[in-house]
This record gives C-alpha cells, structure tokens and sequence, in this order.
C-alpha cells in the first residue's frame, strides 16, 4: 500500500475494526482513515481507484460483521463533524450521512417535523439507513427522501434527486460508495404529539429485542408477509449456539455474542439457522447484515 503516500488524510494501518462494530467482532482494516472533509474523503476515493486499492466505507457499525481475518484495502470512516451536519430549510431537513438516525429523529421531533420519528428504536447513520431504506412497520426511511449527494466508487460527486430514486424492503438504489448527505421532505406536526407517539413506539421495541448492552444484530431480512424472528422461533431455534455465538432468546432474529465468541462461531450459526429454517419451514431466509 506505499502507492498511497502524499495524500492529505491520515493512514492508521492495522485499526481494529471489532470495537466500532456492535458485534465488537473481526480483525483489522489494512488501512483506515478519517478524512476531515468531503474534500479530502473524494481525493482519497480517486487516489484509491487509480491505484487499485479496495476501499469500504463505515458508519456506526450495526448493519456490520467483520470477519476474523479483517479486511484489505482502505476502510474510510465518515464519523468526522463534516459528515454530521444538520439544516432545517421550510420542512424539508438536510442531514449529513454521518448523523446517528436517532439523532436526526429527536432533531426533527424538537422541530415539529414528521415522518422520521416512525424509525425510532432502528440503529445506525443517515447514510446506513437510506442505503438499506430501513423501516419498520409504520413506513420507510426512502419514503421521506428528496434527495441524497453521493459520492462513486471512481470519487465522482452526484445529486440523486427523487426522481432517480428507487426504494424497496430494505433496499434502495443508493449503492454508490458514499452517501455523504441527504434532504427529507417532511410534514409538520405539534412536538408533543410527536414525542408521545415516539416514547410509544420506543417501549414497544424495546420490550421485544435484547438489551442494548448485549453485542448484537439483527440477522436475516423479514420474507414476504412473514416474520424471520418468528419463523426461527417455529424452528425451535431460539437459544441456539455456536461457540459463543447464541440466537437469542428474546427475539430469534437477533444473534448475541458472548465474551469468546468469534465472527466465525457467528457465522456458523446463521448457516445453521438458514439451513434448518429451510428444511423444517421451507423458507429460505436471505442475510441482512454485511458481511466484510
């Protein structure tokens, strides 16, 4: 990776990965790096791509499992201020990618702006959110979206307008290497009707998924008109282990690390749960997370 030298942003080589995962699982990045502006972020995207260096891109870490052997190539985090940002213009709302989705729903919240507050309790940033369109059953993040400037894999700067954006379950059409902010078009509502509907909505989550000090993830994605938790559930799958790994045994489709456990044992027991879901319920369950 010496091609690399003589760019502006900082290099770290072999950065754990684990710890800004909430699996807190996985080995290193070859290289990591934290540009402090968008600017030198696209330099260092087209340096990358005239070189031939791989290049992945992290925001919180929730959607995320890395794998023990760590990953090549350059990891770009976008937790700099620069990719934070938020404005408010009428009631529409311009968020940075990097903004934590429960940071940008109790700014809107505070503002009297609707639409965000129905993804309360879903981890990750702006950008993790509108890559997968997350949601839940209230409505999607991509139903709000106006607009999202993207960055490509050769470190070309794009305006995708709502016209060119495509949203389905827990997917969009945003698969460029970097969102670096989006603009949401909103309705206008009394806070305190908000919040109350939020705190509503919280509790219910909550109540239904492990702790939030546990080293977890949701795994697999909802199949058509069915639940993925409840399917593991009818599999007889809930506890279920590997190594260190368990399907817990509050929500089957949540999987929780133990101290010892390893990306590996975690792995293993996706396999396991896809396979035996198959096989007693017929049901092919497709992976939500990312695997690096």
């Amino acid at each position: 990776m010496a091609t690399l030298t003589g760019i502006a942003t900082k290099l770290t080589p072999q950065l754990p990965l684990g710890p800004r995962t909430w699996f807190r699982l996985g080995g290193a990045a070859e290289h990591f790096a934290e540009p402090q502006s968008a600017d030198e972020l696209i330099a260092l995207v087209k340096r990358c791509k005239a070189d031939n260096v791989p290049v992945r891109v992290l925001g919180s870490g929730s959607n995320l499992l890395v794998r023990d052997e760590g990953v090549k190539g350059v990891v770009i985090s976008i937790e700099s201020p620069c990719f934070q940002t938020m404005a408010q213009e009428g009631a529409a709302f311009r968020i940075g990618a990097g903004v934590q989705l429960a940071t940008a729903i109790n700014e809107t919240v505070r503002l009297g702006l609707a639409g965000l507050d129905t993804l309360v309790g879903i981890p990750g940033t702006i950008g993790g959110a509108l890559h997968n369109n997350a949601g839940t059953r209230a409505g999607d993040i991509g139903q709000w979206a106006a607009s999202a400037t993207v960055v490509t894999r050769s470190g070309e700067v794009l305006t995708r307008t709502r016209d060119e954006l495509v949203f389905a379950y827990r997917q969009s059409s945003l698969d460029e290497l970097v969102i670096l902010d989006a603009t949401f078009e909103l309705e206008r509502d009394e806070p305190e009707v908000l919040t109350k509907r939020m705190q509503k909505q919280w509790i219910v989550k909550k109540a239904n998924q492990p702790m939030s000090h546990q080293r977890t993830g949701q795994i697999f994605r909802n199949p058509r008109g069915m639940s993925a938790g409840m399917l593991i559930d009818q599999a007889g799958l809930k506890g279920a282990t590997v190594g260190a790994a368990e399907v817990s045994q509050k929500h089957g489709n949540f999987i929780v690390a133990h101290d010892g456990a390893t990306t590996n044992d975690v792995l293993k027991l996706i396999d396991v749960v896809r396979s035996r879901v198959a096989e007693r319920l017929g049901v092919e369950l497709e992976p939500a997370l990312e695997i690096w």
